[in-house]
């Protein structure tokens, strides 16, 4: 078995078996909501049932298995939790992922749909060697909550084939290509029977009959697939492409220090960024503007959009606020040298245009934009927040906040009352909620008058119960509304004086003698 192109490139790559599940629980505005020892699968629709796409590693061990009916794996293991699967968004972590591994070598490709291959040629050194290369990005892969294997090679197929089939670590990189299974050539299902049927259960077995041989027994993709694996052939490749990050230099004659010549030059600079976005086809998110004075010290500026722009008189403003909201003056000194404008973060932003309806108009959601990007700008990115939704059904989690200037995800629409009827959420909740004493007139009944701050407050009319159940796997209670798994039956009371409250039992009888009673929130 010959290895000619392992002499001269050497290949890592990277298999996350639990790509999809791993994705859900690592994604900042995940849906997933189970805890990280709970059995988590997805499913999609094939062939009129609902089948395993994916699952995760508490899963595999319950001895699930993809192909497998929904109905199935339930009926085995009722306390499963299951969500769609979602191909396109597993698609795009793992081209972010890729992404993400170009700080370990300019070349990098995707194996779809879970692998991923760098070419660590002439990079390796640069972290010690291939083995200290290989942790690092396992690292790196961890501390994003991923389940990862890796294997180095002298052909990306070889270094896949190890990373999902090898035993690790390789001490012997081509007794352990021998030693896989004629699984890992990749072929089809009746090829690999073939095989097997032959007696030839190991790469090592066919790569000792003669090619000619193997083509006319299991085909010429069973060639080439063994070629691939020996380091005889290389698989052609589509490395993603390396943008170069902008970053645009303006330099002086002379220093300069005259505020409107400081404009000026921001303003070319802010002209040729946009030209290179529009080409792109990006916008800009977050800009720095450096200002080096004569004297060698340097003054940074950074700003951050609320949506990608390419509009320079909007980025201008956002560095004029930014400006102004400094606690000391920018100091000129003798002059400065040179000024450099970089985009260390853009999106891909599509050209749009209006109706001839709102031509005249102003755009709500962008003045709405810039307003958040300004008050950003000059109190401070975390002083201005937004509500991000999240899939929980209880209160106080159904949303977070989040700095305005973060990715906003889709907007959610509250469902709207009955006309005449108060909202079914008070619109501000009290945090934590607050204890009141409660007179009901039955043990599990509504509460008919109730001591908060001191004052004692009669219930004229009351709608409820509402009741909402803890997270299934909080199985121990606490005193507190969040400290542990008991029920909510939630009211809305009016009091005399036409005061609306949104009041709780924590608990039912039947899982505590002494519920306790929280006031929520307040109805405007």
């Amino acid at each position: 078995m010959t290895n000619a192109f392992s002499r001269t490139r050497r290949y890592l790559a990277l298999w996350f078996p639990f790509l999809p599940t791993d994705r859900l629980r690592a994604e900042p505005s995940s849906t997933c909501q189970t805890p990280p020892d709970a059995p988590l699968v997805l499913h999609a629709r094939q062939g009129g049932a609902l089948r395993l796409v994916a699952l995760d590693a508490a899963a595999a061990r319950l001895g699930l298995a993809r192909g497998m009916t929904l109905a199935d794996a339930r009926a085995r293991h009722p306390d499963l939790a299951a969500q769609e699967h979602d191909a396109a968004a597993d698609a795009l972590w793992l081209e972010q992922l890729g992404q993400d591994c170009i700080r370990f070598t300019p070349h990098v490709t995707l194996v779809p749909p879970d692998g991923i291959g760098l070419d660590i040629t002439g990079t390796a050194h640069l972290f010690g060697d291939e083995a200290a290369l290989a942790e690092q990005v396992e690292d790196h892969c961890a501390a994003l909550g991923l389940t990862v294997r890796s294997a180095c090679a002298g052909t990306l197929a070889a270094a896949r084939a190890l990373a999902r089939h090898a035993p690790l670590p390789i001490t012997d990189e081509a007794a352990a290509i021998r030693a896989l299974p004629v699984g890992a050539l990749g072929l089809d299902a009746e090829a690999t029977r073939a095989c097997l049927r032959a007696g030839l259960k190991t790469v090592g077995d066919l790569a000792a009959r003669p090619a000619a041989t193997i083509a006319a027994r299991f085909g010429m993709a069973a060639v080439t697939a063994l070629h691939r694996l020996t380091g005889d052939a290389q698989a052609p490749s589509a490395p993603l492409a390396v943008e170069t990050p902008l970053r645009f230099t303006r330099r002086f004659a002379e220093p300069v220090a005259h505020q409107d010549s400081i404009a000026a030059a921001l303003a070319e600079l802010l002209d040729r960024a946009v030209a290179a976005l529009r080409e792109r086809g990006h916008g800009g998110r977050a800009f720095r503007l450096e200002l080096h004075r004569s004297d060698g010290a340097v003054h940074a500026l950074e700003v951050a959009a609320a949506a990608p722009t390419r509009d320079p008189a909007r980025i201008q403003r956002l560095f004029a606020e930014r400006i102004g909201a400094l606690a000391d003056p920018l100091d000129p000194g003798f002059g400065y040298d040179s000024m450099v404008l970089a985009i260390p973060a853009a999106q891909r932003l599509d050209a749009a245009q209006t109706s001839f309806a709102d031509a005249g108009e102003g755009d709500p959601a962008s003045a709405l934009a810039e307003l958040v990007e300004q008050l950003s700008t000059r109190l401070g990115p975390g002083r201005i927040r937004r509500l991000a939704a999240r899939d929980s059904h209880i209160p106080e989690q159904a949303q977070l906040a989040l700095p305005a200037l973060t990715h906003p995800a889709a907007p959610l629409r509250l469902p709207p009352p009955a006309p005449g009827e108060p909202p079914l959420r008070p619109l501000l909740l009290f945090d934590p909620p607050q204890p009141v004493e409660v007179i009901a007139e039955v043990p599990d009944g509504p509460p008919l008058r109730f001591r908060w701050q001191r004052k004692l407050l009669d219930v004229r009319r009351y709608e409820g119960p509402e009741r909402i159940a803890a997270e299934w796997w909080r199985r121990r209670g606490g005193e507190a509304p969040g400290g542990g798994g008991l029920t909510r039956d939630y009211y809305r009371v009016e009091d005399q004086r036409g005061r609306r409250f949104w009041i709780f039992r924590h608990g039912l009888y039947t899982e505590r003698a002494d519920p306790r009673w929280f006031l929520h929130g307040l109805f405007a």
